[in-house]
């Protein structure tokens, strides 16, 4: 059902203390994340875009709570998200990962590629044996365009599109329903992330995911949004189908972000 409910978020809030110095923090907070609410339906494509520091990757580490909001409400699958607790906490998290921004910081160097791919498996799937779990970071690795080679290698030994796969691979090696991508292109070589990106359509295809798109660029979640939220300060200022918001935006700052996008001359 394309319109089943999946994701539903309300008004998160979250803030930092500002520092003062390297040692001391005054009463002030900044606000990151102020009011936001939407919802996700299973098979959707949300693009999140804004400029840097407008709090998106604060949203999406709130999302998957790598974070906890300071206020708010999240549901996921109908659940109550952020009470979750033990093994429901457990059956939840394994269904939505995350696609990081830097493939290299993200990735152990000290580690194996096959290691790294499987490491999800050996928490959630304890009982599997490593040669399962070595058979399963091969076939999906083989779903990214990597060869089995690959599993005895260390990161540096990859380029950064190729690091970016593995990144993919080992956010989808539990089969998760919902995937939240943080600016998985913005490190890449435009030719290298065009590729990630179509990458990225193909596995939603395959897999039927949910996936949630963060970018600074609107040309890049255009390529893959079914709808686009576009932040400003922490909040969402303009939300709709990406046709609409791409051709017709209502919201100054989204007219802004379109208006400094490079033309290319005819």
């Amino acid at each position: 059902m394309p319109d089943e409910l999946l994701l539903d978020a309300r008004e998160l809030r979250k803030s930092y203390p500002v520092a003062t110095s390297a040692f001391t923090h005054s009463a002030r907070r900044a606000i990151a994340v102020d009011g936001v609410s939407f919802s996700l339906s299973r098979g959707e494509a949300l693009g999140i875009v804004g400029e840097s520091g407008c709090g998106k990757t604060t949203l999406a580490r709130v999302l998957l709570r790598l974070v906890e909001p300071d206020s708010g409400e999240i549901r996921f699958r109908g659940r109550d998200w952020l009470s979750a607790r033990g093994a429901e906490l457990r059956t939840l998290r394994r269904g939505m990962q995350m696609v990081f921004q830097d493939p290299m910081a993200s990735l152990n160097p000290r580690m194996r590629v096959g290691t790294i791919v499987a490491e999800p498996l050996a928490i959630h799937e304890p009982k599997l044996t490593s040669s399962a779990r070595r058979s399963r970071a091969a076939e999906i690795l083989a779903v990214v365009g990597l060869g089995p080679e690959s599993l005895d290698r260390y990161p540096h030994e990859f380029s950064g599109g190729q690091r970016q796969r593995i990144g993919i691979a080992r956010a989808l090696v539990l089969r998760p329903e919902l995937v939240i991508a943080d600016e998985p292109v913005s490190a890449l070589d435009v030719s290298i992330g065009a590729q990630i990106l179509e990458l990225l359509a193909r596995l939603q295809r395959e897999f039927s995911l949910t996936l949630i798109l963060i970018s600074h660029s609107l040309p890049v979640v255009a390529q893959l949004a079914t709808r686009v939220a576009v932040m400003q300060a922490g909040r969402i200022v303009e939300l709709g189908p990406a046709e609409r918001v791409l051709a017709r935006p209502e919201h100054a700052y989204t007219q802004a972000l379109l208006a400094a996008v490079p033309q290319i001359p005819a």
